[in-house]
């Protein structure tokens, strides 16, 4: 593994958030498993202690599929008035699977970000 010093130089931050990947090559992997940061970059040995998005992820994806599930159930409710249990069994997967779905893209967006603007 050779260290490769912080610049700030590398992909774009929204790329490298998407798929997941290096901010300073784009090619190696972020992560190790689903939401653990691997320890350093497998393609250019990029170690990643700097990165620590913190609860920066949970807010975001928390407010964007929280405007999103409200939204969505109130115009439910004011259109079809449907009994409790068919919210209940609509949303539950709905809310879960759009946080679980969201929730990598935007930790490896912040740590991106935090490379780039060389945040330590």
């Amino acid at each position: 593994m050779n260290e490769i010093p912080l610049s700030g130089e590398g992909v774009s931050p929204l790329k490298a958030g998407l798929y997941g990947r290096c901010p300073q090559c784009g090619e190696g992997k972020l992560f190790n498993g689903f939401l653990t940061i691997a320890n350093y970059c497998g393609h250019c040995g990029l170690d990643f202690a700097f990165a620590n998005p913190g609860d920066g992820p949970a807010v975001f994806v928390m407010l964007i599929v929280g405007f999103f599930a409200t939204g969505a159930a109130l115009w439910l409710e004011l259109t079809f008035s449907p009994p409790l249990w068919l919210h209940a069994v609509l949303w539950l997967p709905v809310i879960l699977g759009m946080a679980l779905g969201l929730l990598r893209p935007f930790k490896a967006l912040l740590v991106a970000l935090q490379f780039k603007h060389m945040a330590r």
